[in-house]
């Protein structure tokens, strides 16, 4: 599969999810009642913008305390970061969601990822140290703010993981902003921008109609019939 350029990934960072979603319809590769979260899961930091990147995925749990058996070590969490490219997203699933109780992200794992080209996370946990992943603009997509970090650690790492109903698998490209996130299917990634800009001129047409100062119903009828029954 063709990786995209990093101009390829900023124009796609720079569009809105919602335009996004209409333009993979297009391609009919899923059903249209799928590839995106939930609203459970939602934009903790709106002003920061869009976030794009290849999923490293994880599954955590904080509500008891770690054994052998259920831990993968923060070093062995560093090797499987790198095993994805870049820009990356850490995406996690809680085994306490949905109630959680402990938070893996905070001021020092927001540093500690954003320097292994991390540029967010997306996760049904939660999150804290609010500001400091502000300041950082370290983008972060949860289910709720939480105080501490109880017992919290890495039971597994990635693996598919289903976050928000959405499930995802290493690599896969997620997109999120202020309305939530959505996966793009690799491979017509390259061909998303277009279909953006291809549906944004058709509703332009509308809109168009719509806002003319010689609006009539008439012509809102016609524009209809010609968009979405052509053949009538």
């Amino acid at each position: 599969m063709t990786e995209l350029t990093r101009e390829q990934l900023d124009e796609l960072g720079g569009l809105q999810s919602c335009a996004v979603a209409n333009a993979i319809e297009t391609f009919d590769l899923r059903p249209r009642n799928e590839g995106f979260m939930l609203p459970d899961v939602k934009c903790m930091f709106p002003e920061l913008g869009g976030m794009i990147g290849y999923a490293v995925t994880g599954v955590i749990e904080a509500n008891r305390p770690a054994t052998d058996r259920m831990q993968v070590s923060r070093l062995d969490w560093v090797d499987e970061i790198l095993k994805v490219p870049e820009p990356r997203v850490i995406v996690l699933h809680d085994l306490d969601s949905p109630n959680p109780v402990g938070s893996f992200w905070g001021e020092v794992q927001s540093n500690v990822h954003r320097a292994l080209g991390c540029v967010g996370t997306v996760t049904d946990g939660g999150v804290r140290d609010l500001d400091e992943m502000r300041a950082l603009n370290f983008r972060a997509f949860a289910s709720q703010a939480l105080v501490s970090h109880a017992y919290v650690h890495l039971v597994d790492a990635n693996v598919p993981v289903t976050v928000g109903g959405l499930t995802v698998n290493p690599g896969d490209l997620v997109l999120g902003d202020q309305h939530g996130v959505t996966s793009i299917p690799r491979e017509i990634a390259s061909e998303v921008s277009a279909a953006v800009k291809r549906i944004e001129g058709e509703e332009l047409e509308m809109i168009d109609v719509c806002q003319d100062p010689d609006f009539t119903v008439d012509k809102l009828k016609a524009m209809i019939q010609q968009r979405y029954y052509p053949k009538g």
